[in-house]
């Protein structure tokens, strides 16, 4: 008999969505720029190091604060992020305050960095086991919390520096999302052992459909040992890479290539915004019934035909839609990816190998923006740098191919196992 408990799943979920959307808003970063520009005289690339620091962070806690997520569960983790999201938060009120950048890189870049990471994972690998019959929705919607988050907090931003001031800004946002992440928090829970929704228990009960399985069941360091756990690691590398790399010259590239105006351009921008959070709801929903496999084909079989066809697309409208596509593919894939480890590796540490799999997106984020500069400074044109990213696309399906190998002999080995189960208990 499975477990009961008194939790609902869907406000497990919106406590998840709590935390993401709260700490999503580091996407948001470019809104202090000028500001802080204009009012104390940093130049722009001294700003813009404090997001870069953030990320490097929010990447190196997510990779080595997996196995404390696992350990002590998504309550204790969710209140470890929002302790050091929360005072790295006010801490920038201080630090802007007393006009000190090196204090602001502790406290927004440092702890509020490390608390990035925590929440990032923490109700991933909860959700995934409150939500066995639909994985992919339940860490879609959790996912596109930190995609949407921006669409809200920017403009909040703007009106509060425009209204009081950049630390009061600080101050305010920083109670707020502490607030959110403590009730968030204090609400999340793993599962009882055995338990399922009362639909999927009564449809196997009734022999309606078969009790679906996980291939494997392995710990974080024993799927590092895998081949399919660096081909998931390449293909969210590949897709991360050329996504960033995307945002972070869509406005001049839409100027250049297809004749938009600097607003027109900006707006674009905005909007790819929203389809990055809402390709991760819809992509991962999707899995859930193609599944994952057929879902990451699918994103770099895409992909592929966009960033090909990109260079060529002068009609506004076209390569804006293209874009857009790409977009979701970009989201999807950070959100399909918690429930595909569920699918592969087993939920035993689901938050640890989540974390290690999130070092892909840490090392896309240095290498995307980088690459993409270098090349059209080089270059002088886009065109070679879109055919690369499709190039490298290619190497993504053919990983994306490859783990479906390995996926089909575990699928086997699980067969033959069942296999030896019943003719031993028939015996």
């Amino acid at each position: 008999m499975a477990a009961e408990t008194s939790k609902n799943r869907w406000l497990i979920a919106a406590a998840a969505v709590g935390i993401h959307i709260s700490i999503g808003s580091v996407y948001s970063w470019s809104v202090f720029s000028n500001p802080m520009n204009e009012t104390f005289g940093w130049s722009l690339t001294a700003i813009s190091i404090t997001f870069s620091i953030a990320i490097a962070f929010l990447g190196l806690s997510a990779a080595f604060m997996g196995h404390f997520v696992e350990k002590y569960g998504p309550r204790v983790s969710g209140l470890v992020s929002t302790a050091f999201f929360g005072v790295g938060m006010i801490g920038s009120g201080l630090s802007v305050q007393l006009e000190s950048l090196w204090m602001l890189y502790f406290f927004y870049g440092a702890m509020g960095g490390f608390g990035l990471g925590v929440g990032y994972i923490t109700p991933v690998s909860s959700l995934v086991k409150w939500f066995p019959d639909r994985r992919g929705l339940a860490t879609g919607m959790a996912i596109m919390g930190f995609g949407f988050a921006s669409l809200i907090a920017s403009p909040v931003m703007q009106y509060l520096i425009g209204a009081f001031s950049i630390a009061a800004t600080f101050y305010i946002l920083g109670v707020v999302y502490f607030v959110i992440m403590l009730i968030s928090s204090l609400y999340l829970a793993k599962p009882p052992e055995g338990w399922k929704p009362k639909a999927m228990r009564e449809k196997e009960e009734s022999g309606e459909q078969s009790e679906k399985k996980d291939l494997a069941f392995l710990t974080a360091n024993e799927s590092v040992k895998t081949r399919r756990f660096y081909l998931l690691w390449v293909m969210l590398f590949i897709n991360v890479t050329c996504g960033i790399a995307i945002l972070s010259v869509a406005s001049p590239m839409g100027q250049e290539i297809a004749g938009l105006s600097a607003a027109a351009a900006a707006t674009m921008v905005g909007i790819m915004g929203f389809f990055n959070g809402a390709g991760r709801l819809a992509w991962a929903s999707i899995s859930d019934y193609i599944g994952r496999p057929n879902v990451y084909t699918a994103f770099f079989a895409i992909q592929i035909v966009s960033f090909i066809v990109l260079p060529s697309l002068t009609d506004a409208l076209i390569f804006q839609a293209v874009l857009f596509l790409i977009m979701t593919c970009y989201g999807g894939g950070f959100a399909s990816i918690p429930a595909y480890i569920g699918d592969i590796f087993g939920t035993k540490q689901l938050g640890a190998i989540h974390g290690y799999i999130l070092t892909a997106w840490a090392a896309a984020g240095l290498v995307g923006p980088v690459v993409v500069s270098w090349l059209r400074e080089v270059t002088e044109s886009y065109a070679l740098t879109m055919y690369i990213f499709g190039g490298m696309f290619v190497i993504a399906l053919f990983a994306s191919i490859l783990i479906r190998a390995d996926i089909k002999k575990l699928k086997e080995k699980q067969g033959s196992e069942e296999y030896a189960e019943a003719s031993g208990s028939s015996s």
